[in-house]
């Protein structure tokens, strides 16, 4: 299909010499079917050694696939019912985040979600993803409103950051990121969120603070996108690849850091090669999850979301010659 990645040229080659030698086959009536299969086998064989050896640099280019499914295309998939509301009822509607109120299973919950454009024309209109206060201040108002009524929340996350712009920070971009953080930590209700993407600073973590946090296979989560942490630390953002490594932002180091708490497997290749599926596997996780914290009271579940953050981390320290885990 269309949109390899540049690790994915030998898968590419190989199936467009299978396609060469069965269309050849085909037009001399010739049988090739014994050397067709052992191609296919290599392929096959190919494809498990690739994609279960990632680097780190690899996965992030699956994260940022421009095919990857978006917010939008997994709320049509899981939910029912779904009527977007738009607005901060402050300045105006950040296209970056998309939200309202839908059903899962028939469960009146309020979905929220960064939103990546499926061209240029829509990613500029919604800012690569990448939310502006207002967009911060729509998604608080939303799960505001989900408090109030005793909707569970669900929150997709999927940008490389919040928007970066003086525009941006004018309006009080830090302020909107600390009070998102504060308000998700008081709510009475569940909730859950899923990393489908890129899950990038502050603009992540703004939609993060959930009882449960997922991570799809390869997606990535980060204090900062690799570009920068390397122009920060090396003086050079073509390193974003080493500097990706050593920030450990892969699903399978979050997990031993604590700080997501289940991966949700992908279709071998990305999201983009099964959405169905994939959505499928999504929504049998949220389910589980939520039927578990459906259970708890108001108060348990902020006192569960408490706990879940103050155990995040593995840090390794010093005591008079003898080293001590936590």
């Amino acid at each position: 299909m269309a949109g390899e990645l540049p690790f994915e040229q030998p898968l590419l080659e190989l199936k467009a010499k299978i396609e060469e030698l069965r269309k050849f086959g085909s037009e001399k009536q010739i049988d090739f079917t014994d050397e067709i299969a052992r191609l296919e086998q290599r392929y096959e064989q190919l494809a498990a050694e690739l994609y279960s050896n990632m680097s780190t640099a690899e996965k992030m280019q699956l994260a940022r696939h421009p095919q990857r499914p978006t917010t939008m295309d997994y709320i049509q998939l899981i939910f029912t019912d779904f009527l977007e509301l738009h607005g901060d009822r402050l300045y105006g509607d950040d296209l970056a985040i998309v939200g309202g109120l839908a059903r899962l299973n028939g469960i009146p919950v309020t979905v929220v979600g960064h939103q990546k454009g499926k061209d240029t024309k829509d990613n500029i209109a919604r800012h690569f993803g990448m939310p502006h206060p207002d967009g911060l201040r729509k998604g608080l108002r939303l799960m505001k409103q989900a408090d109030k009524f005793k909707r569970p929340i669900i929150t997709f996350i999927d940008t490389p950051g919040a928007y970066p712009g003086s525009a941006a920070e004018e309006r009080g971009q830090g302020e909107a990121i600390a009070r998102n953080l504060m308000e998700m930590a008081s709510f009475g209700v569940p909730i859950l969120c899923v990393v489908i993407g890129e899950g990038g600073s502050g603009g992540a973590l703004a939609l993060g603070v959930g009882n449960r946090v997922f991570m799809l296979e390869n997606a990535i989560y980060s204090v900062s996108t690799p570009e920068a942490a390397s122009s920060i630390l090396y003086k050079d953002a073509s390193r974003s690849g080493e500097a990706a490594a050593a920030m450990k932002i892969t699903a399978d180091h979050i997990m031993s850091l604590g700080v997501i708490d289940e991966i949700i497997q992908e279709p071998r290749g990305g999201a983009h090669r099964d959405v169905q599926a994939l959505a499928a596997s999504i929504k049998e996780t949220l389910t589980k999850h939520l039927q578990e914290l459906m259970a708890l009271s108001e108060k348990e579940l902020v006192e569960d979301r408490y706990k879940k953050f103050r155990q995040i981390g593995r840090f390794t320290y010093i005591q008079e010659g003898h080293h001590n885990h936590a």
